[in-house]
């Protein structure tokens, strides 16, 4: 196998997406995002973060010191960010269930946030681009599971960290990449 410098990527530039479970992601990587899909803004500088993890119980013998079997018990996908552009998609991201309503004519806003929140599942979209390379993650099921603290300093941006986890849906995938990366080709 050749190492080729040509097939490293770096994530140089993307977006983060939230819209209405059941929404419609675009099917290519050259479809705008339907208007249901919110991008969250600006990102802080760590980007994006996605892990995949898996998890298998191992079945021992008493006849054996190693595992006669491994069984797959569990499987997630998570993407990590930390927003810092405080706009409505992103604020309300992050206090589920909350709303801002215009509270007088001189552009007012106010953010009431629930004592007892639902559940708050979204679909998420993830795109970023390193030169002419493409790349979109789509989770048509998922929900904000963990949140950072929100930190107000001088010489910071204010940012709203958050980690979303994606759920099953009613295919059998978590989430679908879509890439025009010539490295992926067989």
């Amino acid at each position: 196998m050749a190492l080729n410098a040509d097939n490293v990527r770096v994530g140089l530039n993307g977006n983060v997406y939230v819209a209405p479970k059941g929404s419609t992601a675009p099917a290519d990587l050259t479809s705008a995002w339907d208007p249901a899909w919110k991008d969250l803004g600006y990102l802080n500088d760590d980007g994006v973060e996605m892990e995949y993890g898996t998890d298998v119980e191992d079945i021992m013998a008493w006849q054996s010191l190693s595992p006669v079997r491994r069984v797959l018990t569990s499987v997630e996908l998570t993407l990590a960010f930390t927003a810092i552009e405080l706009k409505a998609s992103a604020v309300t991201l992050y206090f589920p269930d909350s709303a801002i309503t215009e509270v007088t004519a001189d552009t007012i806003y106010k953010l009431d946030i629930p004592s007892a929140p639902g559940s708050a599942e979204m679909a998420f979209g993830f795109e970023w681009i390193d030169g002419d390379i493409v790349n979109r993650v789509v989770i048509p099921r998922g929900e904000v599971t963990d949140r950072e603290s929100v930190n107000f300093q001088r010489g910071e941006p204010v940012g709203l960290g958050m980690t979303v986890s994606a759920y099953a849906s009613s295919s059998p995938e978590l989430a679908t990449w879509l890439s025009n990366d010539p490295s992926w080709a067989a």
